[in-house]
């Protein structure tokens, strides 16, 4: 069987990163396909998180199996359905543009964590027919609608959290095409419509959502806002989704927390050079977790009952994202990091620091 080499930077992230890379790597098919949990569903979005974790862990064969599974289960007209059981897509399964996208950050994560050429080459029409898939679904305004249904009929809803991630995949998308040698005007086009969009035009996106805590930090996650723009972002809503000692909301409205959103927030504020509190908020879900290191989905406030008894794949990989950008694991650390898309430090200037 094939053994994973774990970075010796592993000791201090105050995590298991082995023993979660392991249950991943125990509810991952032989096919490569990853799902939610064991015998659950699969969305493209998560298995390639999950894929990610796979990467941070050591398990680079078995990643990059899941990337094949990718790249053959990829539509013609390069899209995914929105979920899989057993191979097959679920009934009212429609093809969301976010989840589409993100391969693209995937698929250069794994490049940057074992720098396979071969691998780039090999996904590069994958990659390509997703983003020529999500552009399609780009509005005049700049922002992506969120999905076509079964029928081919475009849903004409734009939600903030994934027009947010689909600018990272864009991002990734376009250092993949330099890498390559390729030339993508038409993706760097989109790529700056999506973003001035993000930034400048809030009423093209569902309000409705604004309850959610993804809402609130996906645009500084994902790159969208930078600099002083992201930190008060982060600081105008802190005391509405963070609870500390807890972890964040999955709704403002909803007592209960989830480790996914709140590993997504110490993402963002690493990626932003907020170590510090990055590592507190870190802190906040290192005790939330089975004997087996499965990090639990989420939990109530104050009763803390597990609202959930599932094992989540992409809840493990987005604690191992959060300790690799912490912690520096892996190669690939870097990629959520702002710095990473810039060519000169971000400076934070004189804005008022973060409350925790």
């Amino acid at each position: 069987m094939y053994k994973a080499t774990i970075s010796p930077k592993a000791q201090y992230t105050l995590v298991d990163v082995a023993s979660v890379a392991e249950f991943i790597l125990s509810v991952q098919r032989q096919d490569g396909e990853i799902p939610w949990s064991k015998g659950g569903k699969t969305d493209p979005w998560d298995h390639v998180e999950s894929a990610m974790g796979l990467t941070i862990g050591g398990y680079h064969k078995e990643a990059r199996k899941a990337y094949v599974w990718s790249s053959r289960s990829q539509m013609a007209d390069g899209s995914w359905w929105s979920y899989y059981m057993d191979g097959s897509p679920e009934k009212g399964a429609y093809k969301d543009s976010n989840m589409t996208a993100y391969i693209a950050v995937g698929v250069l994560h794994y490049y940057l964590a074992t720098g396979d050429n071969e691998f780039l080459r090999l996904m590069w029409t994958t990659v390509c027919k997703a983003i020529d898939y999500v552009i399609e679904l780009q509005g005049t305004e700049g922002e992506v609608f969120w999905a076509k249904r079964a029928d081919d009929s475009i849903d004409k809803v734009a939600l903030l959290t994934g027009s947010s991630s689909i600018y990272m995949s864009l991002n990734c998308a376009l250092r993949i095409a330099s890498l390559l040698g390729e030339e993508k005007p038409h993706w760097e086009a989109a790529r700056m419509k999506l973003g001035r969009a993000i930034r400048h035009k809030p009423h093209l996106f569902d309000q409705s959502k604004s309850r959610y805590s993804m809402d609130w930090y996906y645009p500084v996650l994902c790159g969208a806002l930078t600099e002083k723009e992201a930190l008060k972002r982060i600081e105008r809503s802190w005391n509405d989704f963070a609870i500390a000692g807890w972890g964040v909301l999955c709704v403002s409205d909803k007592p209960w927390v989830t480790v996914a959103e709140t590993a997504e927030l110490v993402i963002s504020l690493a990626a932003i050079g907020e170590f510090e509190a990055a590592e507190i908020v870190f802190e906040w879900i290192l005790d939330k977790k089975y004997e087996d290191e499965a990090f639990w989905t989420g939990v109530t406030i104050p009763e803390r009952e597990i609202y959930t008894k599932e094992k989540t794949t992409w809840t493990a990989a987005a604690v191992l994202i959060a300790a690799d950008l912490l912690f520096g694991l892996t190669s690939a650390s870097t990629l959520f990091s702002h710095s990473f898309w810039k060519p000169y430090p971000i400076v934070l200037g004189q804005v008022k620091r973060i409350s925790y």
